[in-house]
């Protein structure tokens, strides 16, 4: 399995829309547009399509953690 198939399996599960990825990014201080956002979730051959790094993968998940638990305290 891909990084790329994880992350969309996570935004299906979760059921995340662009906008709260976009944000979960933001906590773990990585940035992203709306269109690399998209890139990741489109068919490997697609001329816009973008391979999902094991940072990008990495960042979103730490950002996840802060998203739902909040920042890490002292």
């Amino acid at each position: 399995m891909t990084n790329n198939e994880i992350l969309k399996k996570l935004r299906i599960a979760l059921d995340l829309k662009e906008l709260d990825m976009i944000e979960i990014f933001e906590f773990a201080e990585y940035e992203i547009t709306k269109s690399e956002l998209s890139g990741v979730f489109r068919k490997e051959g697609h001329k816009n399509y973008k391979v999902c790094s094991d940072e990008l993968l990495t960042a979103f998940l730490d950002g996840y953690i802060i998203y739902k638990r909040g920042p890490k305290e002292g």
